[in-house]
């Protein structure tokens, strides 16, 4: 992969690396030759990166034309937004309070070269930031209260680095710049990179080991050449061309910002950051189904100026939810007042809102999954043994965390069933993605209780009827999605095009 650094003087510029080309921003931006590069890594070093300024515009034109840029134009607009950073950064807190815990000021600034610092003791919170706020040259302000606060991240011109620093400076450029990940040859003909994210340490895991072997094996039978890669890994996900995550998503932890950062990349992403966004809270997913008349349980959203209608409004027993509630992680059941006001007062003391929703008994859930708006398969979830959910979190025994299941060809799954779980995903976040839809039947109707925009495909259960044409079809999808991107006609999906 070709590599170009982009800076205002390259005259001035200190920090040539081999192999890498030093150009203006003024050249790049209105020389014929730039516009017609592909499978180029773009450096921006841009001295501004003020809206609409030459920095801003050179990383919107690298996207425009195809090439992979640091910073994204995404990226320049995040750190203008306070609270986009404050979400973003949320789960660096253990190693900000570590890293600074030592000092004694209240204010403190922090300069990352390349992902550096030029003190040691700061280069794992230097580090972490890169990951989460890509860009070469970045300064972090920090502000102690109660605890240590990231206040703002914004990007460096070249031209304001104290020049003591730039002996080191030089050091981490050269070191950066040479990495192989930038510029590996591909020593096989596959067509595409894929990356598939799964955790080791995820308790509920979307899919089991052996399902992981056969996505890999689905993925190389199809042109991709693949990587497993852990939540660490955000930093290398410009390598790939898509990436699958099989870990359970939060907004508030690495999986949506490594989902957010493919994005920004240009990759094809399942699951997409919005689709993580709108599924993982119960709030909106119970506002948008009112809203499109989709079934579903009595719900009522809580506060605590309308807590004490919840048992008038929806009776006893009532199920309550946090709004991020996943896997049966959040979810309680209340069976009289003294109980709701003691679960209520657990909920709403690390959430403004909560959901209450109408308890509906049932010897199992249906779990319908759609691909592309299309059924991809149809399981019942029996209930854990002795327990109301089908996860069971508090069993003393592993075969008690969850129930049976039984899966189902999709065209016997019932109209009722399949027509709710279709409405609801194009409700939710229309005909692209992957999702599962949880629908419960009761006196004959269907009633949607939740869509997980990462539900389980496990070998064993979701793939009984399909087999190993389960996990083609979703890597087809990303396959589609990728070639639509470089302008492949999609009559020509399933073959393996050498990439660019």
């Amino acid at each position: 992969m070709k590599k170009i650094i982009v800076v205002h003087d390259p005259k001035a510029f200190k920090l040539g690396a081999p192999g890498v080309e030093v150009v203006s921003s003024k050249d790049y931006l209105t020389a014929p030759r730039f516009a017609q590069l592909r499978n180029t890594r773009i450096f921006n070093l841009a001295r501004s990166f003020v809206y609409q300024s030459r920095g801003y515009y050179v990383s919107l034109l690298a996207e425009a034309r195809g090439q992979k840029v640091i910073p994204s134009a995404k990226t320049i607009l995040d750190l203008k937004n306070p609270s986009i950073v404050k979400v973003l950064s949320r789960d660096l807190d253990e190693v900000i309070q570590h890293s600074l815990g030592h000092k004694e000021k209240h204010d403190f600034t922090l300069s990352m070269y390349f992902g550096r610092n030029v003190n040691p003791r700061y280069d794992k919170l230097a580090h972490e930031l890169y990951k989460v706020f890509e860009a070469p040259l970045l300064r972090a302000r920090f502000v102690k209260g109660e605890k240590w606060e990231l206040r703002s991240v914004r990007p460096v011109p070249y031209k304001d680095i104290e020049e003591e620093h730039i002996p080191l400076l030089k050091e981490f450029a050269a070191e950066y710049f040479g990495k192989k990940r930038y510029d590996t040859a591909r020593e096989d003909r596959s067509a595409y990179d894929l990356a598939i994210l799964v955790n080791p340490d995820d308790k509920a895991a979307p899919s089991n080991k052996r399902a992981i072997v056969k996505f890999r094996q689905a993925a190389e039978e199809m042109g991709f050449r693949v990587d497993i890669i852990g939540p660490d890994d955000i930093d290398r996900i410009s390598e790939y061309d898509a990436l699958l995550i099989r870990e359970n998503t939060h907004v508030n932890n690495h999986t949506y910002r490594m989902a957010r950062k493919a994005q920004q990349e240009g990759l094809a992403v399942m699951d997409a950051p919005d689709a993580i966004l709108k599924c993982n809270n119960k709030v909106y997913l119970a506002e948008v189904m009112e809203a499109h008349h989709v079934p579903t349980p009595r719900t009522m959203i809580v506060h605590s100026e309308n807590r004490h209608e919840v048992g008038q409004r929806l009776g006893f027993p009532v199920v309550l939810k946090l709004p991020d509630s996943t896997f049966s992680v959040g979810v309680e059941k209340a069976k009289d007042q003294k109980e709701l006001d003691t679960k209520l007062d657990k909920i709403l003391s690390t959430s403004d809102l909560a959901v209450a929703q109408e308890y509906m008994p049932s010897d199992f859930d249906w779990r319908v999954g759609v691909l592309d708006g299309k059924p991809l398969y149809a399981c019942k979830y029996y209930m854990a043994r002795g327990h109301w959910q089908i996860y069971n979190w508090g069993s003393t025994t592993k075969d008690g965390e969850t129930g049976n299941f039984e899966t189902v060809k999709v065209e016997e799954c019932a109209k009722h069933i399949m027509d709710a779980a279709l409405k609801a995903v194009r409700a939710m976040v229309g005909d692209h993605g992957l999702f599962g839809v949880d629908v419960k039947e009761h006196n004959g109707k269907a009633y949607v209780i939740e869509v997980n925009e990462c539900p389980n495909i496990d070998h064993g259960i979701e793939d009984v009827e399909l087999g190993d044409e389960i996990y083609r079809r979703i890597i087809g999808s990303l396959k589609k999605t990728i070639e639509k991107k470089i302008g492949i006609p999609q009559t020509t999906v399933g073959t393996t095009p050498a990439k660019s």
